[in-house]
């Protein structure tokens, strides 16, 4: 395996997630990576939104470098997620659509859907999240700069709903 550009990250989804979650989770440990677990802790009902901000507010805070968030079909963690300023989020079932967020784009959440792919395939996207390092070339800077100009005009009103 290549080097991993990420050793720490949270881990979060749902009840549709939970089973796909703890295979990441005993792949994490297999790997040497060092996660936390956000939740969910079951197959119980529960709400996406609280597991994407969980992971989201330890990314923000410094205390791992990424996160891994799991639903269903992975939009509705995407969508909560990205929500929150700082954290650029994506749903990616193919390895070179997680290498490439993050080498282009500076993705620091990677989300899933455990209702669209199975394990393998969700350790091998994990693999290329974990293995990819943002190169900020100019073209890449200036596209993440203009989404954190997008991020900063919302935060400061710029954009309302109708």
């Amino acid at each position: 395996m290549d080097a991993l550009a990420c050793q720490n990250i949270a881990i979060g989804g749902d009840h549709a997630g939970f089973l796909m979650k703890s295979e990441l989770a005993e792949y994490l440990s297999k790997i040497s990576v060092q996660y936390v677990d956000c939740g969910t802790h079951d197959e119980s009902p529960a709400d996406f939104p609280l597991y994407a901000e969980k992971v989201s507010e330890l990314i923000l805070a410094g205390k791992v470098e990424r996160g891994i968030l799991v639903c269903g079909s992975g939009v509705g963690v995407s969508v909560a997620a990205n929500k929150i300023p700082g954290i650029r989020a994506s749903l990616c079932h193919d390895s070179y659509s997680a290498r490439q967020g993050v080498e282009h784009d500076d993705m620091n959440v990677l989300c899933l859907g455990a209702r669209v792919i199975g394990p393998s395939l969700a350790f091998e996207v994990v693999k290329a999240f974990l293995q990819a390092k943002y190169t900020p070339q100019p073209r890449h800077q200036k596209r993440v700069d203009m989404i954190n100009a997008i991020e900063k005009k919302a935060l400061d009103g710029g954009y309302s709903a109708t």
